[in-house]
């Protein structure tokens, strides 16, 4: 049985780890609710240029070819996945790299390889030994549209220089602070859509043919850009969230250590009490 030293000694220790995941929830809470009023505000736009694109592309002459809707042969397959620099943040990474493995192994490609946004996926990649085309580290907390740019022209220019035949996204959708869901989105080629995304036609200026060349680009820079603002605040809500359950944990072991050291004093008194009261009567 442990002694109330040693007792109180763990209290001490657990109650400083209590004060710096109390102080990690307080600044992932901050994080998130910046990164959050990003995501919300930039997902109308987004969505809204995905159906523009989708109208350009489905009302398309056949003859319009664009080097980004190539299709060809299932031969190098890329997975480009979006995990977090750090840890401390529950199953957000693994969960993460967990799907993104089952995906490609199922996937029916010749080579799979990989290009890692963050030090925690890159660095499970390496432990395994995969092929690892290309790394992308230091996004920071705070994603900025340039950087999305750039990450995105980075990738049309691995595809054009034929270094894979398709690539998906793994990234976490944000859903709420509490919940974010891992995806595998396709991004290249850019898929052109069924009779079903055929409807109403529309008159573009430019002509669609100019237009869509120019917005194409565009377009997987606005997705890249979304991608990487959707896994940020689903890592910083992972990590809130992980947070606050240490925190509540460690209050929980601190009561319960403090039930048992009390226990001790308690019985530690009593003990010193009946060797008084058998002491005085030796005397009498």
């Amino acid at each position: 049985m442990p002694t109330m030293r040693e007792i109180r000694r763990r209290i001490r220790s657990i109650r400083n780890t209590q004060q710096i995941t109390r102080a990690m929830q307080m600044v992932a809470a901050a994080k998130l609710r910046k990164v959050q009023d990003r995501v919300v505000a930039s997902r109308p736009f987004a969505a809204k240029l995905r159906e523009v694109l989708e109208r350009l592309v489905a009302n398309l002459p056949p003859e319009v070819q664009h080097p980004l809707l190539e299709e060809r042969p299932q031969r190098r397959w890329a997975y480009l996945v979006v995990t977090g620099d750090r840890g401390l943040c529950g199953g957000y990474n693994a969960n993460l790299l967990r799907l993104a493995e089952h995906t490609a192994r199922v996937a029916p490609a010749e080579e799979i390889l990989w290009l890692p946004v963050g030090r925690k996926g890159r660095d499970y990649l390496r432990r395994r030994h995969y092929t690892i085309l290309k790394e992308y580290l230091d996004i920071g907390d705070d994603p900025v549209f340039p950087q999305g740019r750039e990450l995105a022209r980075d990738l049309i220019d691995l595809f054009l220089s034929g270094a894979f035949d398709r690539l998906y996204v793994v990234y976490s959708q944000f859903i709420s602070p509490i919940r974010q869901v891992p995806q595998v989105v396709p991004l290249l080629p850019v898929l052109r859509p069924g009779k079903e995304g055929r409807g109403r036609e529309y008159l573009f200026e430019p002509p669609p043919a100019r237009l869509f060349a120019d917005l194409l680009p565009r377009y997987l820079e606005i997705q890249v850009y979304q991608m990487l603002l959707e896994a940020k605040a689903g890592e910083f809500g992972a990590r809130m969230t992980a947070m606050e359950a240490a925190t509540d944990n460690a209050e929980d072991m601190i009561k319960r250590l403090t039930l048992s050291f009390n226990k001790a004093r308690q019985a530690a008194i009593t003990k010193e009490l009946a060797d008084i009261v058998g002491t005085a009567r030796a005397f009498e």
